[in-house]
């Protein structure tokens, strides 16, 4: 149960802890779970995130899922607050204070903590081999430096950045666990540069959104998974054809002549990918707002910790 940049975390968690462990697990809109009459028991496990641990609705869904009987597991940056207090156990991302509105470094935080409770799960309950194990511990030690080789391409980024000041309509695209990445990018775009745009999954384009494409219709796609790679440039090439300006961020071979941007990120595990491919958009959204004078730390009618209904 999350609201928000913790609900896109919490998707990624879902695949994860599917992926690792095969149990199934529900993402829920907090704000949607406390106002229905949830199918929830003592034999369920509800992972509540939340950046500030204050969030209203994250809050009062912990405490419905508790008077239902349900264990709680809370993932949250703030230490001492609201919701590690009101859960049976947790843990802290600590990754500091994230002083700007739009969470960033917390979403990274909350998918590393997510990442390692499902890589625990999966060792406890033998739904993974050693090796494969080691092999994701090894490459989870190695994000850091990955994201430190993302954030050596800021100053392309700021310049492409210039191209995009004038867009009014952005849509991300991704499959698999770029779907998540596609829904962050979209909202860090519209939290601080207040320009319109929509995260989908990519096969979804075709399913109604594809109409929305005109000439001068940005989309920007994440392509991570080898498995999902020729998909992906299909669902490119749909909108290509129909005008749009695409950028694509990807650690794979993407090979279409028609895709006016390349941003090339590390190669990583496709399950560790999200926290590397996330960068270029936190810092292409930071330098569109830059460029249109906005106030990238306070953004209009937003507050850090949303603490009312």
């Amino acid at each position: 149960m999350a609201c928000g940049t913790s609900w896109h975390a919490a998707l990624i968690g879902k695949h994860l802890i599917e992926s690792f462990c095969r149990i199934p697990v529900e993402v829920e809109y907090a704000s949607e779970f406390r106002y229905r009459d949830p199918v929830i028991d003592s034999n369920d496990v509800v992972i509540a995130i939340s950046q500030s641990g204050e969030t209203a609705d994250t809050l009062a869904a912990v405490e419905l899922a508790k008077s239902r009987g349900a264990f709680i597991y809370g993932i949250c940056n703030a230490i001492g607050s609201s919701i590690p207090r009101a859960t049976h156990t947790g843990s802290y991302i600590h990754v500091g204070p994230e002083i700007g509105v739009a969470s960033t470094k917390a979403f990274t935080g909350q998918v590393t903590v997510l990442t390692m409770l499902a890589l625990t799960l999966a060792k406890e309950k033998k739904t993974m081999d050693e090796g494969q194990y080691l092999a994701i511990v090894k490459e989870l030690g190695h994000i850091p430096d990955k994201m430190k080789e993302v954030l050596k391409l800021n100053d392309r980024i700021a310049e492409l950045s210039k191209i995009f000041t004038y867009a009014h309509n952005f849509i991300y695209l991704g499959r698999g666990y770029s779907y998540p990445v596609a829904l962050e990018g979209a909202l860090k775009l519209k939290e601080i540069s207040y320009i319109h745009a929509e995260g989908y999954p990519a096969a979804e384009m075709k399913h109604g959104p594809i109409a929305l494409i005109e000439k001068g219709t940005t989309v920007i796609g994440t392509i991570t998974d080898p498995a999902l790679v020729d998909k992906s440039v299909s669902n490119l090439k749909e909108v290509i054809t129909r005008g749009a300006k695409v950028l694509v961020v990807t650690n794979r071979d993407v090979r279409a002549s028609d895709i006016d941007t390349l941003i090339r990120v590390p190669e990583t595990h496709p399950l560790l990918a999200p926290a590397v491919s996330i960068l270029p958009y936190q810092l292409l959204s930071y330098y569109i707002a830059k460029q249109n004078g906005l106030d990238v730390d306070k953004p209009r009618n937003l507050a850090k910790s949303v603490t009312v209904e």
